[in-house]
């Protein structure tokens, strides 16, 4: 699949298009970004599974949305959902996906664009929504579903959703930042058994965020805070009588058994 229009306001050349094809990177600084080593690694995975656990402003939502716009140019017919925890988090999602999208030149034409939804000649649609089991239920065949902030996002519309790649063979992503011990996303970062490539990227590793900024920040919201938002560690309740990890222990199921003379 060729784009068929511009690319940032002139007419690719086919080696141009070709390699934006091959390498959502190659995409990615077409629409001039420049992404960062972590964001590489994830534009090049063809892995089917991906979490993300990511520190506040790191470059999450730009990354799915390069991704999300690379699934609809080049795989007409592709249906990308990207689900939300809010209506208001989903709009913004989606304008940075249309952001993407504009700053190529609009390379395969626009069938129609509303607030949440964008369809391409191709036949393929970017579809952002907020994360309501019953507003999702009506799709089906996704190709593509990215879950942003999906440690927020309920345990019930994440398993609504996983059927919808049964048939299509689709790809799952789910962007966050920690929100304590609890939820699926939780469980499915600390369950190594579970088939997820996983990325972790505090925000030491992104360079955009100065060293001077981190400490100010860990200064005003604590220890606490900071190290959820900003270093990517779970956090048990700060009102929490015990400790995940003292609970989990509780119940390993290694027992030592007593022989009977």
């Amino acid at each position: 699949m060729t784009m068929t229009a511009t690319m940032a306001g002139s007419a690719p050349s086919f080696a141009q298009d070709l390699a934006c094809a091959l390498d959502p990177v190659a995409l990615a600084r077409a629409a001039g970004i420049h992404p960062d080593p972590w964001q590489i690694r994830y534009l090049r995975s063809m892995h089917p599974r991906k979490l993300l656990n990511c520190s506040r402003q790191s470059g999450k939502s730009t990354a799915v949305s390069v991704k999300a716009v690379h699934r609809a140019l080049y795989h007409p017919g592709a249906l990308v959902l990207m689900l939300s925890p809010s209506l208001r988090q989903s709009g913004e999602l989606f304008k940075k996906a249309l952001s993407v999208y504009r700053d190529l030149g609009r390379p395969v034409s626009a069938e129609s664009e509303t607030a949440l939804t964008l369809t391409l000649d191709n036949g393929s649609r970017i579809v952002s929504l907020p994360g309501k089991e019953g507003t999702i239920r009506g799709y089906s065949g996704a190709n593509l579903i990215l879950i942003d902030e999906a440690s927020r996002v309920a345990d019930e519309l994440y398993f609504s959703v996983r059927p919808m790649l049964a048939v299509s063979g689709g790809t799952l992503e789910a962007p966050s930042t920690p929100f304590g011990t609890r939820g699926w996303w939780y469980s499915a970062w600390r369950e190594t058994l579970q088939d997820w490539e996983r990325y972790e990227v505090p925000a030491t590793s992104c360079p955009r965020i100065p060293a001077a900024f981190l400490e100010e920040e860990k200064q005003t919201m604590g220890e606490w805070w900071f190290r959820q938002e900003y270093e990517c560690l779970f956090m048990d309740a700060q009102s929490a009588a015990f400790r995940r990890a003292d609970i989990d222990a509780a119940f390993e199921e290694g027992l030592e058994t007593w022989g009977l003379l």
